[in-house]
């Protein structure tokens, strides 16, 4: 909980003139009874005149309207309060989360993240509005109306609260189980999410398999097992509610007969018993309130420690201390026997590579799990350098800034992801104040100018969830035309191409080539002839650089590189 602590002291002025809201309800609560014992004892004594009665309505009556005003009061204020502290949990549980590298996300399902800003959030929300109002009224509530009830007979009181330590002890013991339970409720929360999102986001999958029934099926089984979560958090619940009415009517039942006997005996006047009632009634909400204020503080709890769990994570790729940034757009790029091991594995996925890259376009073919991804991963520093060195102008990259090395490369991944927006705002998306010049400009050298200048509303055409309106190849081109408007002195093509044909590709890569010059272009492909016109291709083999050459030389001395290119050339309808 010390993760809220901020919360309070910035919104302290506000929780002050709630919570003095609330004290003023209180108090007015507390003034009715006496006016009501003195109106009865009017009454009773048959001095009671039109006049006496009327003064006593109007006394009545203006403790009622303050009360009004100032629950709306505190309810402004506390429960204003709650919704902030929401707000601003939420804002800096994003923002940890974007600092966290991809092990991270490799551990915590889409599902459960989603869980936390959603569902985990409304519950800590609720116990520090609701949940804290509700607590403190209580504990306000129950010392003055026992305070109250003490100064008209303290025998009576004593008898009056004697079923209340049964309440405490079982909310005490059912507390504890609430919060085991509602932890399950919230696992399976965030299984029932992911297993949604996964279902949404493979729809067309799904279908073309046939596998509606099935998944349908299986969402149904999670469903149950979250309804069952949800039916053992109710059976607490339904425990704890009855239990403090309960109580709370068992402490009525005392006061009724033995306040009664006190009447009647006249140890205690009529308005003196009413006063009681009224006052007992005000310590019956507190009692009934537990078993909701532990609901609430469990879910809270129990929420609050899911959160905490994610914020207790430290990315394993941060700045390290006195990093330093690159002092101009950088020129080169050096790895010294510079090999990588992802987490879990044994066997390294690079494996002491050892080159150096300058200036052009320098194409990178291998079988699939050669390394190349990896490669790219670990250059564009979404990866920690363990093992090995990664220079950048003849400076280790682990003692730059992430932002200016990252800043200084323009990443292209294998998956093009694309936001529910417009073709626009996903290429400018980098560049918020790139024009619509600079836009297109980069859209024709990724070639998908004409065909986005074809749809009905051009670059205002919204692409739908992740994409879904475009084609694979039109998605990979609008994701280069991003990478392409940053104009970074570094572009790193992770096979950001293989849903275009390989004449479209071979006119981007002649296209870029023409354009970046000075710059460094790395392009993962799995297709020889469109790397063809690189300065270097470098063949990956088992993690490590096998060959690397021009096209000509690759094909004089590199037998893989050849039987790829010769049965590509087949495929394509060309000489052998």
């Amino acid at each position: 909980m010390t993760l809220l602590i901020p919360f309070f002291k910035k919104y302290r002025l506000r929780l002050a003139a709630g919570f003095m809201a609330l004290l003023a309800v209180d108090f007015l609560q507390l003034l009715i009874p006496r006016f009501i014992k003195k109106a009865v004892d009017a009454l009773e004594q048959g001095t009671a005149t039109d006049a006496l009665l009327l003064k006593y309505a109007g006394l009545i009556l203006l403790p009622a309207l303050g009360i009004a005003l100032c629950r709306f009061l505190w309810r402004y204020f506390v429960l204003g309060f709650s919704r902030l502290v929401e707000r601003d949990l939420r804002d800096r549980l994003l923002a940890h989360i974007l600092t966290l590298d991809h092990r991270f996300f490799q551990r915590f399902p889409t599902g459960n993240i989603m869980a936390l800003t959603g569902n985990d959030l409304t519950a800590v929300q609720l116990a520090c509005g609701m949940g804290m109002i509700a607590a403190v009224d209580a504990v306000l509530m129950t010392l003055a109306a026992l305070a109250f009830m003490a100064y008209i007979h303290p025998m009576l009181t004593l008898i009056a609260v004697m079923p209340m330590p049964v309440l405490a002890l079982s909310t005490r013991l059912l507390s504890s189980l609430l919060h085991k339970r509602f932890e399950k409720v919230q696992e399976m929360f965030a299984s029932l999410t992911e297993f949604a999102g996964n279902t949404l986001k493979n729809i067309h999958l799904i279908k073309a398999y046939t596998q509606e029934k099935s998944q349908g099926e299986r969402f149904g089984l999670l469903g149950e097992k979250y309804v069952a979560a949800n039916l053992k958090v109710a059976a607490v619940q339904g425990t704890l509610f009855p239990l403090s009415g309960l109580v709370a009517n068992c402490c009525l039942l005392l006061v009724l007969f033995f306040g009664g006997r006190l009447t009647i005996r006249s140890a205690i006047t009529v308005g003196d018993f009413v006063a009681f009632i009224s006052y007992l009634f005000m310590l019956t909400w507190p009692m009934m309130a537990i078993g909701w204020v532990a609901n609430l503080f469990q879910r809270g709890a129990t929420s609050m420690g899911r959160i905490q769990a994610v914020f207790a994570e430290r990315p394993q790729l941060a700045d390290p201390p006195g990093a330093t940034e690159l002092p101009q757009r950088p020129r080169t790029i050096t790895l010294d026997h510079l090999s990588f091991t992802y987490d879990g594995q044994k066997e390294p996925d690079l494996r002491d590579v050892t080159l150096t890259l300058t200036h052009g376009i320098i194409g990178v073919i291998g079988k699939t799990g050669s390394g190349k991804s990896t490669l790219c991963n670990v250059l564009s520093r979404l990866y920690p350098v363990d093992d090995g060195t990664y220079l950048i102008d003849g400076r280790d990259v682990n003692g730059l800034t992430l932002a200016t090395v990252r800043g200084n490369i323009a990443y292209v991944p294998q998956q093009a992801t694309l936001f529910s927006e417009t073709i626009q705002f996903n290429i400018a998306m980098g560049r918020a104040d790139a024009d619509l010049r600079q836009i297109h400009e980069a859209a024709r050298m990724a070639a998908i100018h004409d065909e986005i200048m074809a749809l009905p509303e051009g670059y205002q055409s919204r692409v739908g969830e992740r994409g879904v309106k475009l084609s694979g190849g039109q998605r990979q081109r609008i994701a280069l035309a991003r990478a392409l408007l940053l104009d970074r002195p570094i572009v790193i093509i992770d096979d950001g191409l293989s849903a275009v044909d390989m004449e479209t590709e071979h006119d981007i890569i002649r296209r870029m080539a023409a354009s970046l010059q000075g710059k460094i272009c790395i392009i993962v492909s799995h297709r020889v002839a469109p790397l063809a016109d690189a300065e270097e291709i470098l063949v990956m083999e088992d993690g490590r650089i096998a060959a690397r050459g021009d096209h000509q030389t690759l094909l004089a001395e590199n037998s893989f590189y050849r039987t790829i290119y010769r049965h590509q050339t087949i495929a394509q309808g060309g000489p052998a």
